[in-house]
């Protein structure tokens, strides 16, 4: 089920399951809010069973790039493409959001991005390997990010 991310009137919808649900759904909105602000862009989501392809292209990005696999359960996933720049988006169980910028011509920019809702624990996954920074957003509380350069073609 396809569900629009409303950031004026933050819903849980989708991410239920979740210890950190609120703030989840408050990471989930300011994603949605910096692409209508940004691009006009109107931020859908899907429930993780039908959007299993966008979790699989991130899930090959992250193991061929960093060999790393994320324990947490998928709940929902977005991909689009805007200014020449694919966005995937998976919004896991623990509060923990991936995003995949992959700018579409040659010289473009290419990252994974985490996102951390506020009052999640750092995934052991993630612990040693990077460190995160930490911004104050009005929908989601702190957030703490972290990413990593693309080098690979995907």
């Amino acid at each position: 089920m396809a569900y629009i991310v409303d950031f004026t009137n933050v819903s849980t919808v989708g991410l239920e399951s979740s210890p950190v649900a609120e703030a989840l759904a408050g990471l989930r909105a300011n994603e949605a809010r910096y692409f209508h602000n940004k691009y006009a862009h109107v931020f859908n989501v899907e429930d993780a069973e039908a959007a299993q392809p966008i979790i699989d292209y991130v899930h090959h990005i992250l193991a061929a790039e960093r060999d790393l696999v994320i324990a947490s359960r998928p709940l929902q996933a977005t991909e689009f493409v805007v200014d020449q720049v694919r966005w995937s988006y998976v919004f896991y169980e623990s509060g923990l959001s991936i995003n995949v910028l992959y700018t579409l011509a040659d010289a473009g920019k290419r990252a994974v991005g985490f996102k951390l809702s506020d009052g999640m624990d750092v995934p052991a996954e993630l612990a040693d390997r990077f460190k995160f920074a930490r911004q104050k957003s009005k929908l989601a509380g702190t957030i703490r990010g972290s990413f990593f350069v693309i080098k690979g073609e995907y």
